[in-house]
């Protein structure tokens, strides 16, 4: 059974159309790529599976409901792990704070069951060390390890990445990958909307090519980089690949 189903999702902000009606499925134990040129509404489709952003029309079937229709967004985000492009954690907090306040707002765990979960997913990262490091200390690449250690602490279902390493120096792009490809090893559901050619490559199960709002072409990584249909995902993968 899908874990979700996006069922023509349309989106607009004022005129700009920027969702033309998308359909897609992700299953359970899968990692999903959303690649496309800036603009063609990768983020956008992000943020409204998350409810950052509401759909104008449309489903989200998640685990059977349609999550457009929730009471309560708050317990459906608690579902469903976010990593930002700018990191966002809280400047102000330590590392292991910034993996615990959530856990124990949300998800009501004690200071000392968050903190054992959120050393847990520090030592997956690699960050077990940096525990009482202030956050603004970090690296962009440290910063990043965090915030999926701290989207790991709420135990997810579906982990949501809105292009994880472009704000990243390029040795850093590498550590924030190696964490990523773990997890996807590991069974967890991933949509990742990524310019990494070779991660969506080497790491995808199914890949979707988004264009000006809709989805251009979609399949397995094989489909898509060896033996594309479109012409403008040949035109697309020419021209990110030879940069």
């Amino acid at each position: 059974m899908s874990l979700i189903e996006i069922k023509n999702i349309h989106k607009s902000f004022g005129n700009l159309e920027v969702l033309k009606g998308i359909d897609f499925t992700v299953e359970k134990n899968t990692v999903v790529c959303l690649i496309g040129a800036s603009g063609s509404g990768k983020s956008t489709l992000l943020r409204c599976i998350n409810m950052l952003e509401t759909a104008d029309e449309g489903e989200i079937i998640v685990n059977g409901e349609n999550v457009l229709n929730t009471k309560d967004v708050n317990k459906y985000r608690s579902h469903l792990g976010m990593v930002f492009q700018q990191f966002n954690l809280f400047n102000n907090m330590t590392v292991l704070k910034n993996c615990t306040i959530a856990q124990m707002k949300v998800l009501g765990r004690s200071k000392e069951e968050a903190e054992e979960k959120a050393m847990i997913y520090l030592r997956k990262v690699g960050m077990e060390s940096f525990a009482n490091a202030s956050s603004t200390t970090l690296s962009g690449g440290q910063k990043q390890r965090v915030a999926i250690a701290r989207a790991l602490c709420m135990d997810p279902e579906v982990l949501l990445f809105d292009e994880p390493t472009s704000a990243l120096d390029p040795e850093m792009v590498g550590e924030v990958l190696s964490v990523m490809k773990d997890l996807a090893r590991e069974g967890l559901t991933m949509i990742v909307v990524t310019h990494e050619m070779e991660f969506a490559r080497d790491v995808a199960n199914h890949v979707v090519f988004m264009d000006q709002g809709i989805i251009a072409e979609e399949g397995t990584p094989e489909d898509i980089f060896t033996n594309p249909k479109e012409e403008r995902t040949k035109v697309f993968l020419n021209r990110i690949l030879k940069k």
